[in-house]
């Protein structure tokens, strides 16, 4: 099994640091710290969570024949076989979209398209013709 780690874009790493830093300012602020407080902080704390969980928790992995992708609380797979095409070094705004960043990979079946980010889309695509040699490829 090959795990690929997945591209991270500044968008999702200026959220992270947002959402990390406002738990952080409502107590700075705060004089007193009682109920309602832990509240709010817990409140704050939930976008922070949230994002580490898809910033740290995507990834995408092949697997006797399938393509495996999960990216928080998004999760699913793809028979390497029945991919039609791929195209590359586009961002796709539609559709299943497990990924952080843009210029990835778009794969398409006969009716279901998925866009993902891997760190290096060549060695997501050499791997996948490996396995279904009929794939065509777009892009630059």
């Amino acid at each position: 099994m090959k795990i690929y780690q997945a591209k991270k874009g500044v968008g999702i790493k200026v959220m992270l640091v947002v959402f990390a830093f406002l738990p952080i300012i409502k107590i700075s602020y705060d004089g007193q710290f009682g109920f309602s407080s832990l509240f709010m902080f817990l409140l704050l704390l939930t976008p922070f969570l949230f994002v580490s969980w898809v910033y740290f928790g995507t990834f995408y992995w092949i697997e006797n024949g399938i393509f495996y992708y999960r990216s928080g609380f998004l999760k699913g797979n793809l028979e390497i076989n029945q991919i039609s095409r791929i195209t590359k070094n586009k961002t796709s705004w539609s559709g299943v979209k497990p990924a952080m960043a843009s210029k990835g990979l778009v794969i398409k079946m006969k009716y279901d398209e998925v866009y993902i980010a891997p760190e290096d889309n060549e060695e997501v695509i050499r791997d996948l013709l490996n396995v279904n040699s009929g794939i065509k490829i777009d892009g630059f």
